[in-house]
C-alpha cells in the first residue's frame, strides 16, 4: 500500500514537470493558509531539485522573484524570475548576502531544508532543529513586517521550545501535516504568519 501511495505522487510528479513529490506538500500548506501571491519575494532556502521553487515562481508570476539556495547543486531549468544559488546558509558567501540584501525584504522565507539522517531519533531531531533555528534567524534579518514563514521539522523533545522562540516573532505560528506526507515520516512543517519584528532593530513594532 504505502508504495502505491508513494508512486502516485511520484508520478503525479513526473507528469506535471517537478523534479519531486515534495510540490505537493508546499501546495497543500499555500492551499490552506493562502500564503503564496502574485508580486512576492520568496526566499526558498534547501531548494534542491527545485520543486519549490518552481511552485512558488508559478504562484508570484513575473513580476515577483524566488531566491533559491541549497547546498546542492540542481539541473532544474528554472524560469526567470526564479534565481538559483548553491550556498551553505550556516556559512554564506559575500555574494549571496550580497543578493539577500538586494533582494530583501521578502514576504515569504520557506525551508524544506533536512539534515542527512543517521536512524537515530533524537540525532535527526536535533540536527532538523539546527536547521530550523538557522532558516528562522534568517527569516528574522530579511523578512518585512507581516510576512511569513514555512519550516520543515523532525518532530521530538525539542518541539515546543522551538515553537515558543518563534511564537516571539509571529502572530500566528501552527504545525501541518500534509497528506502528501508519508504517513511514518516524522516531518511536520511549522507555519508561521504575520511577522511582528522591525528587522532594523529587532524590536517589536506592537
Amino acid at each position: 500500500m504505502m508504495k502505491e501511495y508513494a508512486d502516485f505522487y511520484f508520478r503525479k510528479a513526473k507528469a506535471e514537470n517537478y523534479p519531486a513529490r515534495s510540490v505537493y506538500k508546499l501546495k497543500e500548506i499555500d492551499a490552506r493558509h493562502r500564503l503564496l501571491k502574485a508580486g512576492m519575494h520568496v526566499l526558498d532556502l534547501g531548494a534542491a531539485p527545485g520543486s519549490w521553487s518552481l511552485y512558488a515562481a508559478e504562484r508570484v508570476g513575473g513580476k515577483g522573484l524566488v531566491l533559491a539556495c541549497d547546498l546542492q547543486a540542481t539541473d532544474t531549468v528554472f524560469p526567470p524570475q526564479v534565481q538559483f544559488m548553491q550556498e551553505d546558509i550556516f556559512e554564506p558567501g559575500q555574494e549571496f548576502v550580497a543578493c539577500l540584501r538586494n533582494l530583501a525584504p521578502f514576504d515569504l522565507v520557506m525551508s524544506d531544508m533536512a539534515p542527512s539522517t543517521t536512524g537515530n531519533r533524537i540525532t535527526d531531531h536535533a540536527r532538523s532543529v539546527a536547521l530550523v533555528e538557522q532558516a528562522y534567524e534568517t527569516a528574522c534579518l530579511y523578512s518585512r513586517k507581516g510576512s511569513n514563514f514555512i519550516a520543515k521539522i523532525f518532530m521530538g523533545g525539542d518541539m515546543g521550545e522551538v515553537l515558543a522562540s518563534i511564537r516571539k516573532s509571529y502572530a500566528s505560528v501552527k504545525t501541518f501535516k500534509p497528506k502528501s506526507s508519508r504517513a511514518e515520516s516524522k516531518e511536520i512543517f511549522i507555519v508561521c504568519q504575520n511577522f511582528k519584528l522591525n528587522t532594523a532593530n529587532g524590536e517589536s513594532e506592537s
